[in-house]
């Protein structure tokens, strides 16, 4: 009987609700933990062995330093601090580079040979950074990326038109951060066109979606000035994910992955929608963006290009 092995590196807000919602959810069997304040995650396992007792899945929750968590199925990397003086997740780089340098080589000796997904940020350029060091393939390494994104995009829609968010399909794209860009040609409700809809019903679906794609880039930060971190929704994401990984659902996620000539970009993690399964990326689906939309994601790579090349 295979057992589903989740390790947690970096168990603060973010890495600590991951784990609540793994547990919660029962998409894993295990959930190890992993961070370099003791205390902190010893407190962590103490409060989710509380909480097993009363939800509807069995959960083993451990510690473990990192070269023992290289028989997990699915490692999270959760480390990093925010920059709420500059608010912008490419100023956390260099720290960033620095945290994953301390365990990705100890994990790649230990033989780790399953799935990275990453929410560190800055979250693309840090997946591209782990995938070379961990030497691991392309498709192994995921970020959530604009995953979190989409979510909001979406919320902001079923706002304006009353739809669930679960009728809706679009997506926020490239970097997970200031530059990210809404693919507003190929969002529809329940398989109609935006584009159409908004000949039909212009009242409800004409919109300046400028500034909602604006709200939707700044919505992090909002979360953060009133509560000091984002938490809830970057949880669900990754557990989603991890779930479509596991169950090798082959749902279509917006995630951040390497491209190799998609959308004309190469060398360089960016988030676009990817097929999901036990493998990790499957598939990259190419969406048939626009004239504009393409140079808007040409722009958000050319950021997260200039940046690569500030790493030593």
């Amino acid at each position: 009987m295979n057992m589903r092995k989740v390790g947690i590196i970096g168990v603060g807000h973010v890495g600590a609700h991951v784990a609540l919602s793994l547990a919660m959810q029962g998409i894993c069997d295990e959930i190890q933990l992993c961070d370099i304040d003791k205390e902190k995650i010893i407190s962590e396992q103490q409060d989710l062995l509380d909480a097993v007792c009363y939800l509807p899945h069995r959960v083993r929750v451990t510690l473990g330093k990192y070269e023992e968590l290289a028989d997990c199925d699915i490692i999270v990397s959760s480390v990093g601090k925010i920059d709420v003086v500059t608010k912008n997740r490419l100023s956390e780089l260099k720290q960033s580079v620095d945290m994953i340098r301390t365990f990705v080589p100890r994990l790649r000796r230990a033989g780790f040979q399953g799935i990275y997904l990453n929410i560190t940020n800055p979250c693309d350029i840090i997946s591209n950074q782990i995938q070379k060091e961990s030497g691991l393939p392309a498709a192994r390494v995921i970020g959530t990326g604009t995953g979190l994104d989409t979510s909001r995009l979406k919320a902001v829609l079923a706002r304006e038109t009353g739809f669930d968010h679960k009728s809706i399909t679009t997506y926020m794209l490239g970097e997970h951060g200031d530059s990210q860009m809404a693919a507003w040609s190929v969002t529809a409700f329940g398989g109609k066109p935006l584009a159409q809809l908004e000949e039909e019903e212009p009242e409800r679906f004409v919109f300046d979606k400028e500034v909602l794609a604006e709200e939707v880039r700044k919505a992090g930060w909002k979360t953060l000035n009133g509560k000091g971190a984002t938490e809830f929704g970057i949880a669900s994401t990754a557990a989603r994910m991890i779930s479509c990984i596991f169950h090798d659902e082959k749902q279509i996620f917006p995630a951040s992955t390497y491209l190799d000539g998609e959308y004309g970009e190469a060398g360089l993690y960016a988030s676009v929608p990817v097929v999901l399964g036990k493998d990790g990326v499957d598939e990259i689906i190419k969406l048939n963006l626009d004239d504009k939309e393409m140079e808007e994601f040409q722009k958000t790579c050319s950021v997260m290009k200039e940046h690569i090349a500030l790493i030593k």
